[in-house]
């Protein structure tokens, strides 16, 4: 095991999960590269994934049903998509440091790679396939559930706009410049962290946001911006 690696009894008291099989859930920290080193084929968190993925999105799914009560079918399926989207679901393992409990081999140099989106998506939804396997479905549930819910209840049709691409091509198209995204406060507990960030164009501040992620912060930001500007 990588020396940086923590151990994974550290996550599972996080989430007060009792296991006989804790290699269940190292398995879905380990990357494919580790399988070099260890002379393995597929013992890898790949599989995990493939059953975390439908967990996660058959529970978003619920919850858009259950707090949405007047959205129709092709909306839930936009909201869904949004929140299971690769960078959402590396948010929320960057908010519980998984990073820190991925495997990998010899093969990569640079620690720092099991930080990046792509990866960060897998061990999150491998963990999630993990946590099914063993605890059975109302766990799961639970964990879901608890990590989504504020997102999905608080979730509005105009969440999916994309203002900052909107405001960037506003901007460009009168400066030809771009404008920078300035993280400005992070409160709260890692696990349920509130960010708020200021858009900028040379030194002036456009616009302000917050949300629980920084994407959906600087999404808000950028939508602030715009309504300034257009009023």
């Amino acid at each position: 095991m990588n020396k940086e690696t923590r151990p994974i009894q550290e996550l599972l008291n996080i989430f007060k999960i009792k296991t006989a099989v804790p290699q269940l859930y190292e398995l879905a920290f380990t990357h494919s590269s580790f399988n070099a080193d260890a002379g393995t084929n597929h013992n890898d968190y790949e599989r995990l994934e493939f059953i975390g993925d439908s967990v996660i999105g058959f529970v978003v799914a619920e919850l858009a049903f259950m707090y949405h009560k007047n959205m129709g079918q092709g909306m839930m399926t936009k909201m869904r998509s949004q929140l299971v989207q690769s960078k959402s679901l590396a948010e929320h393992a960057r908010r519980f440091h998984f990073g820190d409990f991925v495997r990998i081999g010899n093969s990569i140099k640079d620690r720092s790679t099991v930080n990046s989106d792509r990866i960060l998506e897998d061990v999150f939804e491998a963990f999630m396939g993990a946590i099914y396997l063993d605890q059975g479905f109302g766990f799961a549930h639970f964990v879901v559930e608890k990590i989504f819910a504020d997102q999905v209840k608080n979730f509005e049709p105009d969440m999916i706009t994309d203002y900052k691409s909107q405001l960037q091509e506003a901007m460009q198209a009168e400066y030809r410049e771009a404008v920078q995204y300035v993280l400005v406060e992070e409160k709260g507990p890692s696990h349920d962290k509130e960010f708020i960030v200021d858009v900028r164009f040379n030194e002036l501040t456009l616009g302000s946001g917050h949300g629980k992620t920084k994407k959906a912060a600087e999404q808000m930001a950028a939508k602030n911006a715009l309504a300034k500007k257009v009023g």
